[in-house]
């Protein structure tokens, strides 16, 4: 998948997230954020990758790195979803596309023989610096999540 050198630090943002908190990326505690982006709550892709993501949550946090799901969904959307799948991290709900044309994921895709835009599946690591330390774009769900954390445990 796409590396992109490490460049100037992001633009600080802030976002709505579950549990009535705020993402804001200046100050993470984390050595690493970890944001990935999908398309919808509660289709089988998004599910089965949240719950990747929820299996090895413990190993990304021995590892140093936080995670948050993002997607266009709202935040009682998130919440049902992250109860239902009892997920130990936040969900950013992003209805204005705000992340998204940040991170440019949203593209415009195939469903049903309709071109529809949605989200890109993608997955990006950060540092404690505010940089995109590595990203992965069009991932395909199985063995992804494996791959992120060895990238973030190679970090150490």
């Amino acid at each position: 998948m796409a590396e992109r050198p490490t460049l100037a630090p992001l633009a600080d943002f802030s976002a709505a997230m579950t549990s009535g908190q705020t993402f804001q990326l200046s100050g993470r505690p984390a050595q690493y954020t970890v944001l990935y982006f999908y398309p919808k709550d509660n289709t089988p892709g998004c599910t089965t990758e949240s719950m990747a993501f929820r299996d090895l949550h413990e190993q990304f946090a021995q590892a140093g790195a936080e995670i948050y799901g993002i997607s266009r969904d709202s935040l009682r959307s998130h919440e049902n979803f992250k109860a239902k799948l009892e997920l130990p991290f936040e969900l950013i709900s992003d209805p204005e596309e705000a992340l998204c044309q940040q991170f440019g994921v949203m593209k415009l895709k195939q469903m049903y023989g309709k071109q529809v835009r949605g989200i890109e599946r993608s997955t990006f690591v950060i540092d404690a610096t505010g940089k995109i330390v590595k990203e992965w774009r069009g991932v395909k769900v199985p063995g992804h999540v494996d791959e992120v954390l060895e990238f973030v445990a190679s970090q150490a």
